[in-house]
């Protein structure tokens, strides 16, 4: 070779070793492992290398080692730039090192645990070498795969959604996204487990949690994760929530007790290990919906509702779904309790929040009387259609407000006419709910009148119509010119007081607020 040629560079490689049995390699993992003229692999500064222990039976023992010690793992450093600068500062470094058996004509191969792109230390000299480099990243069995492997359950079945979380996220964090999904692996562990479990015992997943250890490696355990030692916990275990299809049946979420009835009494024989939780799904859509409730919608044994708001929640195979007509609240309430007292774990949904002209009133009168005062009983919150109407329209909420249900159904319209009235002379904004049906066409154009007696007749009105559904439509016109016709039962009102603006912007959006400050007499 003259001086004037140059040298090819080298391939970089990322070869996943799986889980930790050498048996689990992939045979092209091992073959590049045997060719490799350099293999690197990280370490403590113990010297220990998990990835090296892994791959030795496929090394040929008359190559390059790189071996990559990391300065620091979990305790403090004094580097200037702390923690992080401190391990940005070595990967600079091992892919310096790495660099220059590439531009040397090496092939480098670089060792990872599992997968090497999947919290893998590999991809930190990946993002530093592969756009300079010919790389092939060589995919290897996850630690997911291997626990659920050990743990002989499935992970995710039809249209299950797995989450993969790590340990070190907030508890708060944890908890919300167990609450929320399907099947879980929570990564990390060691130090971290107090707070895992913490987390799943407030998302009411800890009877279903279990926990694998080493998986396929020597000293491998699983067993609940209930039963763990916290001091016993090791990095290299994982918390597992598997597929609920087909499964044990789980016992209630939560720590808390059954709702109370108004007189605080509430016992009595129950006939069974159930309970009822009554879950707001928000105005519309799988976005307006809180994680605590979509867990426990997913949870539940039986869906007990309306049958339009039932069909807004996905169907889960072998959960029962049990939907009725709009007008037998008591009825539905009771044959959920029913239910409930047999054992199932019951989730009555209801548009909005619950606890707002819906289901949380006729599930708690019911179960405050004999045969159902024992039977567990609570409340998940969500979005309510005032506070979804509000935000689209801007913030004509943003001081004191009424709500009021426009429905005679089960109040008189004199009942109706005075708290409106009262409400008026406050000079209180007015979220007006069930303004109008095919049956009850008269009340919208009621309270309109009453409403000018107090109001200006350029009052801002935000009529909001299906918010958040595929119909969406949300306008504001003037006191004076609401029209009933234009109003349905899936219409919300929300009537500004003497102090809501409402501003078209330089965009031609219009939006409406109410000032938090009110002129002083």
């Amino acid at each position: 070779m003259t001086e004037h040629q140059e040298v090819a560079s080298g391939r970089l490689y990322g070869v996943g070793l799986g889980p930790g049995d050498p048996e689990l390699v992939t045979v092209r993992a091992a073959a590049l492992i045997g060719r490799a003229d350099v293999v690197a692999y990280h370490s403590a500064r113990h010297g220990r290398s998990i990835a090296r222990s892994i791959a030795e039976r496929y090394l040929r023992g008359d190559q390059i080692e790189e071996q990559l010690v990391y300065p620091v793992t979990v305790e403090t450093t004094d580097h200037p730039g702390g923690y992080r600068g401190a391990l940005d500062e070595f990967y600079e470094e091992a892919a310096a090192r790495l660099a220059a058996h590439l531009d040397a004509g090496r092939d480098v191969v670089v060792l990872a645990e599992g997968d090497p792109l999947f919290y893998g230390s590999y991809q930190h000299m990946h993002k530093r070498l592969a756009h300079r480099y010919p790389t092939e990243v060589v995919p290897g069995v996850t630690s997911v795969s291997a626990a659920a492997a050990r743990l002989g359950e499935p992970l995710v079945e039809a249209d299950e959604v797995l989450t993969i979380l790590p340990g070190t996220l907030p508890e708060e964090e944890l908890t919300a996204r167990l609450a929320a999904t399907d099947s879980a692996v929570v990564m990390k562990l060691g130090r971290t487990f107090p707070t895992v479990r913490r987390a799943l015992e407030r998302s009411g997943r800890l009877a279903e949690a279990r926990y694998v250890e080493r998986a396929t490696m020597a000293g491998e355990r699983t067993e609940p994760l209930a039963e763990v030692d916290p001091a016993s916990v090791p990095y290299f275990s994982v918390a597992v929530l598997p597929s609920r299809i087909g499964g044990a049946p789980v016992e209630p979420a939560g720590t808390a007790e059954g709702a109370q009835c108004a007189d605080g009494e509430g016992e009595g024989e129950g006939e069974g290990e159930g309970e009822v939780v009554v879950v707001g799904l928000g105005p519309a859509g799988p976005l307006w919906l809180t994680p605590e409730a979509r867990g426990e919608l997913a949870a539940a044994t039986d869906l007990v509702g309306y049958t339009t708001y039932i069909d807004r929640v996905p169907v889960r195979p072998g959960q029962r779904r049990h939907g009725s007509d709009n007008k037998v609240e008591a009825e539905r309430a009771e044959f959920a309790l029913d239910l409930a007292r047999r054992g199932h774990r019951v989730a009555v949904v209801s548009s909005g929040d619950p606890g707002v002209f819906a289901m949380a009133t006729a599930v708690l009168e019911a179960a405050c009387q004999e045969p159902y005062r024992s039977v567990p009983v609570r409340i998940v919150p969500g979005m309510t259609a005032a506070h979804a109407a509000a935000s689209r329209a801007g913030a004509p909420l943003g001081h004191d407000y009424a709500v009021v249900s426009l429905s005679d159904r089960l109040k008189p319209w004199e009942a109706v006419a005075r708290r409106l009235r009262a409400a008026a002379e406050a000079d209180l904004v007015l979220a007006l709910y069930n303004p109008g049906s095919q049956s009850r066409t008269t009340q919208v154009g009621l309270a309109r009148d009453l409403l000018l007696e107090h109001r200006a007749p350029d009052t801002p009105v935000v009529m909001a119509r299906d918010v958040g559904g595929p119909t969406e439509r949300v306008r504001t016109v003037r006191l004076a010119e609401l029209d009933p016709a234009q109003v349905d039962m899936r219409t919300i009102l929300l009537v500004g007081s003497s102090q809501t603006q409402a501003v078209r912007r330089e965009d031609g959006t219009e939006v409406v607020w109410t000032p938090r400050r009110y002129p002083s007499a």
